[in-house]
């Protein structure tokens, strides 16, 4: 198979990080950015621990964020270099006087806005820790969400872009561009930016050289991996053997139920995840009800009750 094979990703699917006090997480993504509970499940690695899917009103690839949330009493972790250090996020243009105005009502810290590739971006950091930004575009064109507590005109479209902390950029970029389908598009001092697809919101990944940052650690605080879309399960299946021919390790396909998903590290030590888009989040929720209960697969509906007595107790912003 050569290096012009298809298929190739084509955007960012979702990104998984780690969280501390479960409600504390949903009443910052919920409550104050406005996104929606689009699954409430478990990690089906850690039956204990909440897996919660937050995105827009249909849960579509490219707007999910998804945590484990380990408890207030959880190890922090430490954001460095073979990490994605920060999380950006796509409104539409004119919106950055809206979200000025609401953080500062929420008494959050934030820095900006400022400019970045012609491009205004405002920064700030959810409960943990974690670095987020508000990224305005004028080429946003995915629909909002009418949810009543963000007006749709200003509403979060998705991902606009994720920032890889690593040591030097060449070996990450080379993978990505000879491999993943990602090309060039922009840089700009140690910043690398590389889109995939048609590029535009929700394709782009920036690079940031760092060689005297320290190595990230995992834990509250810290992303644990990121996600890129592939159409379908054979084309999955088509990537991984390839990523295996090029001296990749790469995990077998595993049933995320919602998607099916491939594991490998960069060479800059991110984990890296390929998921597909099908099935999507309305295999066992209908869309007006996603994200109102816990929900489990099949395997592990026999352990249900031990499964409850476990998690601690979580509510929606307005269902209190």
């Amino acid at each position: 198979m050569s290096t012009d094979m298809e298929p190739k990703t084509h955007g960012i699917h979702h990104i998984t990080a780690i969280a501390g006090d479960p409600q504390k997480n949903v009443d910052f993504y919920v409550g104050i950015l406005g996104l929606r509970m689009v699954k409430k499940t478990v990690n089906f690695d850690d039956l204990y621990t909440y897996h919660l899917y937050y995105g827009d009103e249909n849960g579509s690839p490219g707007t999910i964020m998804t945590f484990f949330p380990w408890t207030s009493k959880a190890r922090h972790g430490r954001v460095g270099v073979g990490q994605l250090t920060v999380t950006s996020f796509s409104i539409p243009a004119g919106a950055m006087g809206y979200w000025i105005d609401r953080v500062n009502k929420h008494d959050i810290d934030f820095k900006g806005p400022g400019s970045r590739f012609e491009e205004e971006v405002l920064t700030f950091h959810d409960p943990d820790g974690i670095e987020l930004e508000l990224v305005c575009s004028a080429t946003e064109s995915r629909a909002g969400w009418d949810n009543g507590q963000i007006p749709l005109e200003n509403s979060i479209r998705g991902f606009y872009h994720v920032t890889l902390s690593e040591e030097g950029y060449e070996r990450t970029a080379g993978l990505m561009e000879t491999h993943l389908g990602f090309h060039k598009v922009n840089e700009s001092g140690n910043r690398l930016r590389l889109a995939s697809g048609e590029r535009g919101p929700g394709t782009f990944v920036d690079i940031l050289s760092l060689p005297d940052a320290q190595p990230g650690i995992m834990g509250v605080g810290a992303v644990h991996h990121v996600a890129w879309r592939i159409s379908d399960a054979n084309s999955q299946l088509d990537i991984r053997d390839y990523l295996l021919q090029v001296g990749c390790e790469v995990t077998p396909v595993m049933d995320r139920f919602y998607f099916h998903s491939i594991y490998f590290r960069e060479p800059g030590g991110v984990l890296f995840e390929i998921a597909t888009d099908p099935p999507g989040f309305t295999v066992d929720e209908e869309i007006g009800k996603l994200g109102t209960d816990l929900k489990l697969p099949d395997w592990l509906e026999e352990k249900r009750s031990v499964i409850e007595e476990n998690l601690l107790p979580i509510t929606l912003p307005g269902k209190r």
